[in-house]
C-alpha cells in the first residue's frame, strides 16, 4: 500500500500548469460541514472539476456526488497532521517517532506532500436526490483508529449495501481518471504528486496554491 509518507511521493517533480481553482457549487452538490467564510473549501483545480462532472454524469439515476472538501489552506493541513500524529503517538507510546509519522499518514497527509493544498484533491461521498448520504460502511473522515481500519477503501466485512455503494463510487471515479488514497475511501485526487506516482506520470502538474 502506497502511503503519502513514502519518500517516493516527495521525490516526484512538480511543474504547475497554472490551472485556476474553480468553484464546484454551480455544477455539483457541496456539503457545508467543512465550510469556510471564504468558500474556498468548495474549490478545486479546473482539471479535477471537469473529471468530477464527468463522474457525476456516469452515475446511475438517483445517485449523486456529494463533495465535502476540496482545497485546504496549508496552515490547516499542518494543524490536522500535528493533531492526528499526537493521537497516534498517544495510542502507540512505544513506537519510534518515524513509525508514528507513517501511521499518522494513513489518515492525514504530511504537509510537505499534501494533496488538498494543491487544489488537486477532494473528499466526497454519494447521496440520493434528497441529499441523504448513502451507506458507505463508515462515516466520511472516520479514522483508522476509530473504525478499526474499515475506512480503508478495500476493507472487508462491510454490509452488502455499503459494499455496493463503495464499489460504485470507486469504479466511477477511477473511470474519470482520479486516484484514491487507499486508507480513505472518500479521498480522491488528480494532478498532484500522489496521483503522478500512482499513475506513472513523469511529474505532478499541481503544486501548492495559496487559495482562489
Amino acid at each position: 500500500m502506497l502511503l503519502l509518507s513514502d519518500p517516493r511521493v516527495g521525490a516526484v517533480p512538480v511543474q504547475d500548469n497554472g490551472e485556476p481553482l474553480v468553484d464546484l457549487r454551480p455544477d455539483l452538490r457541496v456539503d457545508a460541514r467543512r465550510a469556510s467564510t471564504s468558500g474556498a473549501f468548495a474549490y478545486v483545480r479546473r482539471g479535477l472539476r471537469d473529471r468530477l462532472i464527468r463522474a457525476q454524469s456516469a452515475l446511475p439515476a438517483g445517485a449523486y456526488l456529494l463533495v465535502v472538501e476540496g482545497w485546504r489552506p496549508m496552515p490547516v493541513q499542518v494543524e490536522y497532521f500535528r493533531d492526528y500524529e499526537a493521537k497516534v503517538r498517544a495510542a502507540m507510546p512505544d513506537v519510534p517517532p518515524e513509525e508514528v509519522r507513517v501511521a499518522a499518514s494513513a489518515y492525514v497527509s504530511p504537509p510537505e506532500v499534501a494533496p488538498h493544498p494543491t487544489g488537486g484533491a477532494v473528499d466526497l461521498t454519494l447521496c440520493d436526490g434528497d441529499g441523504i448520504e448513502l451507506d458507505m460502511g463508515t462515516a466520511l473522515n472516520a479514522t483508522p483508529l476509530a473504525s478499526d481500519n474499515a475506512c480503508y477503501t478495500a476493507a472487508s466485512g462491510l454490509e452488502p449495501q455499503a459494499q455496493r455503494n463503495r464499489s460504485l463510487l470507486v469504479a466511477t471515479l477511477l473511470r474519470a481518471g482520479l486516484v484514491n488514497y487507499p486508507t480513505e475511501w472518500w479521498h480522491w485526487s488528480y494532478g498532484e504528486r500522489y496521483w503522478a506516482l500512482a499513475t506513472g506520470a513523469p511529474m505532478a502538474c499541481y503544486a501548492e496554491r495559496a487559495g482562489p
